[in-house]
């Protein structure tokens, strides 16, 4: 039987919204904004239409293709760093928990894929962060592990790139990874 989520924990999933287009509709328009957003709303990767009008619409669309190998291979990293995390006493037990995580990961990386996409790190909402890093104080996140999730999805995807013979620079992609990396860095947990 699953725990049910409290009232503030509902409301909190619903508010942390991290994804924001502020400010991108003199460079893309209102349609194109439309269509991010809509996306967004729906919690999907971007498709090959929305992409094909993107600066880097070629490697957010090779990333969208693999991400469940790059969450893969981000999940084994975490848990090889930290131990027992999925088990009793573990930050991301029971399996729910641990499921909520790689679905938070997979989650980072479509974000992460719609800042590379437009080519833009300002693809987050502070507002947004700010409830879900009250969700994640709510829930007693493992703070330590999401952020080195975050790194691991860093190093899968580029590795992932590689592995599909793309010549990406580091400049392509690391800062709109950098860019989370540093927001969820600077969550506090709860004393």
């Amino acid at each position: 039987m699953e725990p049910s989520l409290s009232p503030r924990v509902k409301e909190l999933i619903v508010k942390a919204r991290i994804v924001s287009f502020d400010g991108w509709q003199a460079q893309f328009g209102e349609d194109a904004i439309a269509l991010l957003q809509s996306a967004d709303d729906q919690r999907v990767y971007l498709d090959d239409a929305v992409l094909n009008g993107m600066p880097a619409g070629d490697i957010s669309r090779h990333l969208r293709d693999h991400a469940n190998a790059i969450v893969d291979a981000a999940r084994a990293q975490v848990l090889a760093r930290f131990p027992g995390i999925t088990e009793p006493g573990g930050g991301l037990y029971p399996a729910v928990r641990a499921e909520a995580c790689w679905r938070d990961f997979w989650h980072f990386l479509r974000c992460i894929t719609y800042g590379i996409a437009a080519q833009r790190t300002d693809y987050t909402s502070t507002t947004g962060l700010s409830y879900m890093e009250q969700l994640y104080q709510e829930l007693q996140v493992p703070l330590d592990a999401m952020v080195y999730g975050l790194q691991a999805l860093k190093a899968a995807s580029k590795e992932q790139l590689a592995q599909l013979g793309l010549t990406i620079t580091d400049e392509q992609i690391e800062p709109y990874f950098e860019h989370l990396i540093s927001a969820l860095s600077r969550f506090q947990a709860v004393a």
